[in-house]
């Protein structure tokens, strides 16, 4: 059985949970917000194309919901306790992949204003203990560009295993980027 789109994941100082269709313009806003941030780290839209559009926001939200509910994603917004209705992350397991492999690829951001406070790793956390539990996944991936410095450290720090550097693995920002690739599987994983 699925955990259900009413999960909420609750941290010393976080909320987590699934995106509503309520959810289109604190999203859109918090994109807007720290395009320029996140900008290096994310794979360019098509020409064109603005994926902070409310549109594009909005199927992106069904897109996230359906995905859910078929078992093949899990994306969590997350906010502060304190203020649950402005979100500052986003931690998806993307890429579900049931039987022999069992995993997930494990993605996320922090806003620019949110940073260097170790929200992301309790966060990261967080959803890790969701995905060995209630998802029942056995492993969860991360790439990460070598020069993110930050993410190699979260990765680290949430006992990741470094598994390799992939050449050219992803397209990022319009241009083939090399990665570190990170994984941990059920076995491995101790709640920080």
């Amino acid at each position: 059985m699925l955990p259900p789109l009413t999960t909420r994941i609750v941290t010393p100082r976080m909320v987590l949970r699934p995106p509503r269709t309520s959810d289109v313009a604190e999203i859109r806003r918090v994109l807007r917000a720290n395009h320029e941030h996140l900008k290096p780290w994310s794979p360019a839209p098509p020409p064109g194309d603005d994926p902070t559009s409310i549109t594009e926001v909005s199927k992106s939200v069904l897109r996230q919901r359906r995905e859910w509910k078929h078992g093949s994603g899990f994306v969590f917004m997350g906010a502060l306790r304190d203020e649950p209705s402005r979100f500052v992350a986003k931690i998806a397991l993307n890429g579900v992949m049931r039987g022999a492999m069992c995993g997930a690829y494990l993605g996320y951001w922090m806003a620019a204003d949110h940073q260097g406070k170790g929200l992301v790793t309790e966060a990261i956390g967080a959803v890790l203990a969701f995905a060995f539990g209630p998802a029942r996944l056995h492993r969860v991936q991360a790439a990460i560009m070598p020069r993110n410095e930050r993410s190699l450290r979260v990765a680290e720090k949430l006992g990741f295993r470094r598994e390799g550097h992939a050449q050219r693995y992803l397209q990022i920002a319009g241009k083939w980027e090399d990665h570190v690739l990170f994984a941990m599987t059920k076995e491995e994983h101790v709640e920080h």
